[in-house]
Order: C-alpha cells, then sequence, then structure tokens
C-alpha cells in the first residue's frame, strides 16, 4: 500500500482562521469524532457541510444532539445524508476526514483542496503535553488506567481519540499544565502522517499481534502507521514498546520482534516492558513477585538507577490486564508520581465498560452467576487472554465478522487438551464470518460449542435453558464472559453498541 504523506502543519493556521470557510465533514457517524467536528467548527465561524453515507434514521441519536443545542448557529450547517457528492469536496476549503475512510482510490477526497482530522486539530492548536498510545490489544484500558492514575494523583488530565472522545470536545480547557492521553489506532496515526504535529512527551506501544488485515493486507503496512506515534520524538521524550518475543508468526518478516524494531529506530530515551525481568541495561517495567510471593511490578526509570515497586495487588481479572497497568504504573512513574501511591492508585482502578466488565448477578437454581462484558475484544487473541482470566473455566460467548485475522490462537486457547491454556466449560458462538473460520478449527480439536446463533436472545435463551439444565456443562459454572475476538459488522454498528445489546439482553433474560 502507497502511504498518503499529508503537507506539514495545518490547513488552519490559527483558530481565527477557522471563520468563514467552508469546510466539509465527511462521516458523522455515531460514536462522536464526527459530531466534535461539527460543533467546533460552528463555534468558530465556519460554514460546515455534513455529509455521511448512513441516512437521516441511521444517524438520528447524533443529529438529535446537535439539533438540540441553541447555542450553534445552525444557519451556517448543512446535511446531505444517504451518499456523497463530489462537488461538496471540490468546492470546499477544507474537508476534515473520519478516520475510518481510506484515502487511497477515494475520488471524493482526492478532489479536496485540503483534508485534516478532528486529531490534527486538536495536535495544532493544544499546547497540552500528549501521552500517545497505539497497538493491537489492551489501548484502551491502558489509556483509562493512565487517566485514572494521573487524575488520583491531582493532575488536570483529559482522556481522548479512539475512546470514542474526541479531544476536540476539551481542547479550550488544555493548556501547558494539563496532560493529555490520546488513544490513537493506526488509522488515526496514518491521518497523521507528515504533518509533525504528533510529538508526544511520553509514546506507549501496547502488544502488537495481527489486526486490521482485512485493510492492510499485510503485517508491515499495519506495522509503518503505528511507528508514525514516535516518528517526531525527540532524545527529551519518552518511548514505551514491548521487550518480549512476538507470538510465533507474527513478528517482523526480517527476524526480531517488532519491540526490538521499535527501539532501534526512535529517537526518544526508550523503556521496555516486560513478563519477567529486563536486562540490567534496560529502564522500563516487569512483572515480578514481591516478598510475599505475590505478583507485583517493578520499574527502573532513567535519573531514578533504583528500581522501585510501582504495583502491586489488583482489582482486575487477568494476566493480560495486569500487563496494561504495569504499563500505566510506567507512565504515571514518568510522570512523577510516588511509587507507593502508583500502588495505591491503580490497585483501586475498576476498569472500564466492554473490556472484562462485569455488570450483572444472576441467582440461578444452584448459585449466582456473575456475567462480564468484554465486547471490545475484537481480536481472537484478546478473547483468548479473556478466556483464561479467571484462573478456572467460565463460560464464554464468542464469535462474529472476520477482518482478515488467523483464528489458530484462539483456537488453541479453546482447545480442551490444551495444557497451556484454560479451555472453556462451556462455549457459545454468534454466526458470522469469523465464527464460521474458527469452527473447523474447533472441530480438529474437538472443542464442543453451541450454536452458532443468529441473535443474542437465541444464544442466551439457549444459555438460560442449560443453566437450568443440571446436567449441563454451563451449569456447572458461575461466570460467563462475553469476548467475541472478533469485530461487530452487520449484527451491530460497532463493539460499543453490541456491548451495550449484549449487557441489555442479559439483564432482560436473567
Amino acid at each position: 500500500m502507497n502511504a498518503h504523506i499529508y503537507p506539514k502543519g495545518c490547513f488552519f493556521n490559527s483558530i481565527d482562521d477557522i471563520k468563514d470557510k467552508h469546510v466539509t465533514v465527511m462521516g458523522l457517524g455515531l460514536n462522536g469524532g464526527g459530531e466534535a467536528a461539527v460543533r467546533f467548527l460552528l463555534k468558530h465561524g465556519a460554514y460546515v457541510l455534513v455529509t455521511d453515507m448512513k441516512t437521516e434514521e441511521q444517524l438520528k441519536p447524533t443529529l438529535n444532539s446537535i439539533a438540540c443545542d441553541d447555542t450553534l448557529d445552525k444557519e451556517r450547517l448543512t446535511y446531505v445524508l444517504g451518499g456523497h457528492r463530489i462537488e461538496d469536496f471540490r468546492n470546499a476549503d477544507c474537508v476534515i476526514k473520519n478516520p475510518g475512510v481510506k484515502i487511497q482510490g477515494n475520488d471524493f477526497l482526492s478532489a479536496a483542496q485540503a483534508i485534516e482530522s478532528d486529531i490534527s486539530l486538536f495536535l495544532r492548536f493544544t499546547k497540552a503535553p500528549i501521552i500517545a498510545v497505539t497497538g493491537s490489544k489492551g489501548k484502551s484500558s491502558t489509556v483509562s488506567a493512565i487517566h485514572y492514575g494521573l487524575k488520583q494523583a491531582g493532575f488536570d488530565a483529559f482522556l481522548g481519540g479512539n475512546i470514542t472522545v474526541s479531544p476536540l470536545t476539551f481542547l479550550e480547557e488544555t493548556n501547558e499544565n494539563t496532560p493529555v492521553v490520546l488513544e490513537l489506532s493506526s488509522w488515526q496515526l496514518a491521518d497523521l502522517r507528515g504533518r509533525g504535529l504528533l510529538k508526544p512527551k511520553i509514546s506507549l506501544i501496547t502488544k502488537i499481534v495481527p489486526d486490521h488485515q482485512n485493510w492492510y493486507g499485510n503485517m508491515e503496512d499495519y506495522i509503518a502507521d503505528k511507528r508514525l506515534i514516535y516518528a517526531d520524538q525527540s532524545d527529551g521524550d519518552f518511548m514505551i514498546c514491548d521487550a518480549d518475543k512476538d507470538e510465533l508468526g507474527t513478528g517482523p518478516e526480517a527476524g526480531g520482534s517488532w519491540g526490538d524494531l521499535f527501539a532501534r529506530e526512535c529517537k526518544a530515551k526508550v523503556l521496555r516492558y516486560k513478563q519477567d525481568r529486563l536486562d540490567g541495561s534496560q529502564y522500563g517495567v516487569w512483572l515480578a513477585f514481591d516478598q510475599n510471593n505475590n505478583l507485583a511490578a517493578c520499574a527502573r526509570i532513567p535519573g531514578k538507577e533504583k528500581e522501585e515497586k510501582v504495583l502491586g495487588s489488583v482489582s482486575v481479572p487477568g494476566r493480560h490486564m495486569r500487563q496494561n497497568l504495569m504499563n500505566a504504573a510506567l507512565v504515571l512513574y514518568l510522570m512523577g508520581v510516588d511509587a507507593q501511591k502508583i500502588q495505591k492508585i491503580l490497585g483501586e482502578w475498576n476498569g472500564i465498560p466492554h473490556r472484562l466488565q462485569f455488570f450483572h448477578q444472576w441467582r440461578g437454581a444452584a448459585k449466582t452467576v456473575r456475567f462480564y462484558n468484554d465486547s471490545c475484544a475484537t481480536v481472537p487473541e484478546a478473547a483468548a487472554a479473556a478466556s483464561a482470566s479467571f484462573g478456572k473455566p467460565v463460560v464464554c460467548v464468542m464469535g462474529g465478522t472476520d477482518k482478515g485475522l488467523d483464528f489458530e490462537p484462539l483456537a488453541a486457547a479453546l482447545d480442551p487438551s490444551s495444557r497451556s491454556s484454560t479451555p472453556p466449560a462451556a462455549l457459545y458462538l454468534l454466526a458470522g464470518s469469523g465464527t464460521d473460520k474458527l469452527l473447523p478449527l474447533l472441530k480438529e480439536r474437538g472443542a464442543a460449542y453451541n450454536g452458532p446463533y443468529n441473535s443474542l436472545e437465541e444464544l442466551l435463551s439457549a444459555l438460560k435453558n442449560d443453566f437450568e439444565n443440571p446436567e449441563s456443562a454451563a451449569a456447572k459454572n458461575d461466570t460467563v464472559v462475553f469476548s467475541p475476538g472478533c469485530t461487530s459488522f452487520g449484527m451491530f454498528a460497532n463493539e460499543f453498541d453490541r456491548g451495550e445489546k449484549f449487557m441489555a439482553a442479559v439483564k432482560k433474560m436473567f
């Protein structure tokens, strides 16, 4: 794929420069980014045309939100919904692009005089120190824990980006003393290539596994966008990346690991994270057992040669969540928070919606069953980690739409004969193209499953019947985890919609 390089800087020289410009917002959507751009541009006096392939009915929640805001000058606002018109791109001074739209081969974007995104506008105008996080697994949990930790430590901090909060919503509240934590997807990073706007004080790349291969087609192009997170950092900044080996068959074609590649080419001070002790010459964070033989995390950073315990007991389940928290602990340590204070703060963090979120309890005939929503597990590796997070077999609900990924890691975790994983007590599958790829792998391993089911209601009805049958595998268990390992297209608008609908359906059924 030929990567698109944007002109350096930003189309708008200042916020005042927005006034009376004609701006087309491509993609209003339902997740807040398009709406935030519309609000920001209207507030600063632009003429805004919104165009979206979705219909008025599909966009009703966002349209109503804008319509009910009397502070917006809606005489400067025009909608073109259910399709795009080339003239709306050609005649605009600038187009605000949705990150989920490919620029390559797009005739509408090719006609634009200038293209920006909500992230590029924010970075152009904010003076805030940026903590930027990307990766394949654990991004949202990590940024949420960092933001929680900063707030609890006394910082006036903000959180935005791919976590469905546009940073334009809080731009004017930021200054040199308000750290901003940004979760950045590979697509959001691609929209910054060449601009020179992203210069994080701290960048962090979480665990890399194959993702979005239906978009990229290969790992190298996917990683090329991830590498943009540190492209414009200097030696006064910090970059944190993996020190463990990549999962078999997922590393660079040239050999070595993605973490080693990032560390070699980055200009910032490099810190690493690891599942066991780091080399004495490396700075970073690692998992270790403390003097009471409890799993903890220790860190060593530049300027503090003595290692310190930065993470002790935590409230959220799973080793992968502990890794997210130890990375958050390292960021807080670099931000000057005392190590003991970090332990206390992060030990009290309860996680975030749609990521191993405990949300409901049901008293069955024989036992109380707890339900967890992990809808944001959209890659097979994340679902595999979720199934093993409780240290015992659980009832797993999985499946959905494929995005060009390898389901071998998930099939291996579900293998009933595996000694290296914790296979589920019972498995229930939602229908979809990803499930279609998983099924033959399960059959090869003799893994039992129920379904696939064509709706949540159908699946949960079958699950409830099994809970009421004392002979079923499900009835012998007390934990249900919804961790799809697939994307949500088809049945749901996105993974957040999927999680909300799952929780609502569970509460109705149980």
